[in-house]
C-alpha cells in the first residue's frame, strides 16, 4: 500500500475560528482519525504550533545557522497532517474530503516509493 501526507493549511488573515468551532474541528478530526484507524488506513496524525514557534536550522559553507520563524515567508502554512496508507490516489483523496470538511484545505501528497522501503 502506498503511504499519503493529508496536510492541513491553515491561511493567513482568514477569519479565526470560534472557540466553539475548534471545538467542533477538533471533534470532527478525531471521529475522522478514529475512521481511519478502524479502516487499518491511519498511520500517524499530529498538530503543529503556529510558524512562529519554528526554528530554521542552516549549514552553509560549514557554518550552522539558527533563526526564529518559519522557513518560508507564506500567507498559508501547515497546521497538522494525518500519514495514511491507502491503496491508491482515489483513496486518499477519499479521507482528504473528510477530512476538509472537518477542518478546512487538505494537500495530498504521496509518498516517495523509495521512502517507504
Amino acid at each position: 500500500m502506498k503511504q499519503y501526507l493529508l496536510s492541513v493549511h491553515f491561511v493567513e488573515g482568514a477569519p479565526t475560528p470560534s472557540d466553539e468551532e475548534m471545538q467542533t474541528m477538533m471533534r470532527e478530526t478525531d471521529r475522522i482519525t478514529a475512521e481511519m484507524q478502524a479502516a487499518g488506513a491511519w498511520v500517524f496524525a499530529g498538530g503543529l504550533l503556529s510558524p512562529e514557534s519554528a526554528t530554521v536550522v542552516r549549514i552553509e559553507k560549514g557554518a550552522t545557522t539558527m533563526s526564529d520563524g518559519p522557513f518560508v515567508e507564506t500567507k498559508e502554512h501547515i497546521a497538522g497532517f494525518w500519514i495514511i496508507k491507502c491503496a491508491d490516489l482515489d483513496q486518499a483523496l477519499g479521507w482528504a474530503e473528510k477530512c476538509a470538511a472537518a477542518c478546512g484545505p487538505i494537500e495530498v501528497r504521496p509518498f516517495d516509493e523509495l521512502s517507504q522501503a
